[in-house]
């Protein structure tokens, strides 16, 4: 048997393969081959897997190999939503306002089925993307029992320990510097780099957006739908799915809304402005003199009573200002003294 040859393909074809493989050799064969049928080059009736990858050996087109480290524990919880992995990774450059910017990609993965219950791209490794990622997952697919994320500075903020103390979600933290107890995330990452990233080098994306549409896409139709190697000839997909009594829901996804916001404790001036990140804010004139519980996110900066909202800050112009009459507060020093020089004038 002629082996690297195919009796199916002309030469030809096989040309054309070899080619299009010298254009593509930071590739996954797996991933290669996948392209030529998804391209029409081949069929899977009409050349296999194997063949292709003993041809390109044959041609020392095999490009390097990428060995993916065995995983050091080999426990995994058998129900799901009992713990999920979180972390971040570093993604590929793409064009934002017209600069080439880093991406990080920041996700979550349940220890049980290997599905990712949420996972998004960002330009930054700020707490507002773990904000999104962590909000999104709870609301698709349920509470986990125990979030298990490594040190760095958003797992530890203070507004993912309180959301999670409001959950009733545990917030474990890995040893400093012991990357490899969270196997599973980073096998996952390794996924992505070795069967998602070759997609984009193939064909570039142009936005954020487009970056993350593309991977939600590949996340849903490859990574959930492939068999996976640890879960005994099941999908992500399938494994989750199957215990679906398990899962606990969120009554009222509303409340996430309010628990992850940041919070601060600010004192009102008497021009009823306080300052939040090198930004003044104006709030109602009832406030003036008092500490205040401001929390905020992205969108916005909002006074809260009793754990309830009861209004919201507005940014101030520093220019707008100076314009603006303002009552003066019954406690300011110049009337105070007006008040002593009358009683001295009686």
């Amino acid at each position: 048997m002629d082996r690297g040859n195919s009796r199916r393909l002309s030469p030809d074809d096989l040309d054309q393969i070899l080619e299009i493989r010298k254009k593509s050799l930071h590739m996954p064969v797996s991933v290669f081959y996948e392209q030529l049928l998804e391209k029409g080059e081949i069929t899977k009736k009409q050349i296999s897997y194997s063949t292709i990858n003993r041809l390109l050996k044959k041609h020392n087109l095999v490009g390097k190999s990428i060995v993916a480290s065995p995983e050091r524990k080999r426990f995994a919880h058998d129900k799901v939503n009992v713990l999920w992995q979180a972390d971040l990774s570093h993604g590929p450059y793409v064009r934002i306002n017209g600069k080439s910017k880093k991406t990080y990609l920041i996700a979550y993965i349940d220890d049980c089925s290997r599905l990712v219950p949420y996972a998004e791209f960002f330009s930054s490794e700020k707490f507002d993307g773990l904000r999104v990622v962590t909000k999104e997952a709870l609301i698709r697919r349920g509470k986990p029992t125990i979030i298990y994320a490594d040190n760095g500075k958003i797992y530890r903020s203070e507004t993912l320990q309180y959301a999670c103390a409001q959950l009733g979600i545990t917030l474990a933290h890995t040893q400093p510097y012991d990357p490899q107890s969270k196997g599973k995330i980073e096998r996952f990452f390794k996924t992505v780099q070795t069967r998602f990233y070759p997609l984009l080098q193939a064909n570039p994306v142009h936005s954020l957006e487009e970056l993350n549409e593309r991977f939600w896409r590949w996340l849903e139709e490859d990574y959930h739908r492939r068999v996976h190697a640890s879960l005994e000839g099941r999908t992500p997909h399938e494994m989750f799915h199957a215990q679906l009594e398990n899962i606990t829901y969120l009554e009222d996804p509303s409340i996430l809304d309010t628990i992850f916001l940041k919070r601060e404790q600010r004192k009102v001036k008497a021009d009823s402005t306080i300052t939040l990140n090198k930004h003044l804010y104006e709030v109602p004139s009832r406030f003036i003199g008092s500490s205040i519980d401001v929390r905020l996110d992205e969108h916005g900066v909002y006074i809260f009573e009793d754990d309830k909202k009861v209004a919201e800050a507005t940014p101030v112009s520093m220019k707008d200002n100076a314009y603006v009459k303002r009552v003066r507060s019954p406690f300011s020093v110049s009337q105070v003294e007006e008040q002593k020089e009358e009683r001295d004038h009686v």
